[in-house]
């Protein structure tokens, strides 16, 4: 009997199986569509802040840099680039870590402890012999050291002799501490036209400028209910927001400035405003070269999108509050601004307080809690800390006390006069350059104590390398600040700055001839910044040369 095929029907689903099906099917097409969607949106929104053509510059400089990354990792040019770095390495080695058959290294502790005499004359004996030491005092230094004054110095060295032990985490303890911080704010608080606003002291500009994107971004997050936070930045701002958006998870719009103005393009400001946007930048004034962005046009953008303003004044500091009443032409930039909800402005700079002292100042103390880390359920009990750091040395919010005390505003040698001077010492060598020195134009308008130059787009600046001129002006004692984009010099001026005006403008002539036609030189100017504009890679080999330079400072 031939076999017999067993015909098997399928087995049908039932309704609730095919509904359940079709439910899971329904959501799956969802959960695509969501994703397709919202991918969708953020290239929209980046396409929008960014725009086309920068939108495909930059796909084409991501594209460029992995190429000649890959590049790159080919045996001969690999053995080519670490050569190079092996040679950048040794030279960063030599200028920073003292060495010879003399130098003694203190790698563990000492069996003995020393005495008071051999820890003065071991410090004294490492200052020559590292060099530097007191050079300062020259004036040939841009920023730095901002007074350099021995009256400041003695002010500073009785505040922290008086106060060394002190830490304001513990104000019943030290509550003189305590007082001196709150006052500290309170005077650049009615400085900057807002006496009734909040502020904590911070350990410089760059805590001042994270502590207030973090603060923006928690107040977004509770008030607005935004969870993938951004912020639109000039690309004149200081480094430290970028260094916020990389701590805090922040997007980070950079907006080109106005060639001559050198302020942030306001139009292109407004079109990269969104909903995940948290806040506005704008500087009072820039590090780079010392303009002022047109903070009351930001400050209508901010009130009429509902989003945060952050003036940053750390350069500025104490010079801009006082341009208005010195009868400069400054346009206003503080909180009498609507829309302006936060400033940072370091007390370390030209209100001569020690180093690691700021303030950052918001326009309610509503705001400023978003600021600050409470933890109530820790084993160790309540922890609470308005910034970064839990422990602080009192010493320095003393120093800053001190002198702003010492200084006042009024006197013969109080921060209007020291503002004035300043003032006019930049002006002066400003318009030296502007009509004495053709083959350099000066970026923008400044309006306070920085003037940066670049090579004059005229015929008489054509065959002239400005890094170059920055180089040789090292090599007569000068340490200024190189910039890019477009490569530029500048000097923050100082106290020390003003009886040194003369000589500056007279070295740079001299640097300026010199320089001339001759081909880019091995200095530090230009072989790190010229690095750095020379392709696509040139951004990553800067950052291994950076990398190199901190592994030195900490090389005993």
């Amino acid at each position: 009997m031939p076999p017999t095929l067993s015909m098997t029907r399928p087995t049908a689903l039932s309704a609730p199986a095919v509904k359940a099906q079709l439910n899971f099917n329904n959501l799956k097409t969802l959960v695509f569509a969501y994703v397709i969607a919202t991918h969708c949106l953020k290239s929209y929104r980046h396409l929008r802040a960014r725009g086309l053509v920068a939108t495909i510059l930059e796909i084409w400089e991501i594209i460029s840099r992995r190429v000649l990354t890959v590049a790159l990792r080919l045996p001969a040019a690999k053995r080519k680039v670490e050569t190079e770095m092996a040679k950048a390495k040794k030279d960063i080695e030599t200028k920073l870590v003292a060495s010879g058959p003399h130098i003694v290294r203190h790698l563990a502790l000492p069996a003995q402890g020393r005495t008071m005499e051999w820890i003065d004359t071991e410090m004294a004996k490492m200052d020559k012999e590292c060099g530097g030491g007191d050079t300062w005092k020259q004036g040939k230094l841009s920023g730095a050291v901002y007074h350099g004054g021995d009256d400041m110095e003695e002010i500073l060295v009785n505040a922290f002799k008086r106060y060394v032990v002190s830490n304001p985490l513990h104000p019943d303890v030290f509550p003189a501490v305590r007082k001196m911080e709150a006052e500290v704010v309170a005077m650049c608080l009615r400085m900057y036209n807002h006496p009734n606003g909040a502020g904590t002291t911070t350990s410089g500009g760059t805590e001042s400028i994270l502590m207030s994107c973090k603060t923006h971004r928690e107040w977004a997050r509770d008030v607005k209910g935004i969870t993938e936070p951004e912020m639109i930045i000039p690309v004149t701002a200081h480094a430290a927001f970028d260094k916020a958006g990389k701590y805090f998870g922040i997007k980070i719009h950079h907006i080109p400035v106005d060639p001559y103005t050198r302020q942030v393009d306001i139009k292109h400001v407004r079109r990269a405003i969104n909903p995940n946007t948290i806040m506005l930048v704008g500087s009072a004034v820039n590090f780079p070269d010392g303009c002022m962005d047109d903070i009351e046009a930001l400050g209508a953008l901010a009130k009429r999108y509902h989003v945060g303003l952050h003036v940053d004044c750390c350069l500025g500091s104490f010079i801009v509050p006082f341009l208005e009443k010195l009868g400069y032409d400054a346009p206003r930039f503080d909180f009498r601004v609507d829309g302006v909800t936060a400033i940072s402005c370091d007390t370390h700079k030209y209100g001569f307080a020690p180093k690691g002292s700021s303030v950052i100042m918001y326009r309610s103390a509503d705001l400023r809690r978003y600021q600050y880390y409470l933890n109530p359920g820790w084993t160790g009990g309540v922890y609470a800390s308005p910034s970064m750091s839990g422990s602080r040395p009192g010493s320095l919010i003393a120093g800053a006390w001190a002198a702003m005390q010492y200084m006042g505003q009024r006197d013969r040698s109080g921060y209007e006069a020291s503002c004035r001077d300043i003032v006019e010492c930049r002006k002066k060598i400003e318009s030296a350059i502007r009509e004495n020195i053709p083959e350099l134009r000066v970026l923008g308008k400044p309006v306070a104590s920085v003037v940066a130059f670049a090579a004059a787009e005229t015929p008489e600046g054509k065959n002239l390398n400005v890094l170059e001129v920055g180089d040789t002006m090292s090599h007569r004692g000068w340490h200024l600040n190189a910039l890019s984009n477009p490569a530029s010099v500048h000097i923050a001026c100082t106290r020390l700055t003003v009886p040194m005006a003369d000589q500056f403008i007279a070295d740079l002539k001299d640097c300026v001839a010199e320089a001339k036609g001759k081909p880019a030189g091995k200095g530090n100017m230009v072989a790190l910044y010229g690095l750095g504009n020379s392709s696509a890679v040139g951004p990553a080999l800067v950052s291994r040369l950076a990398t190199m330079f901190l592994d030195t400072l900490y090389k005993a």
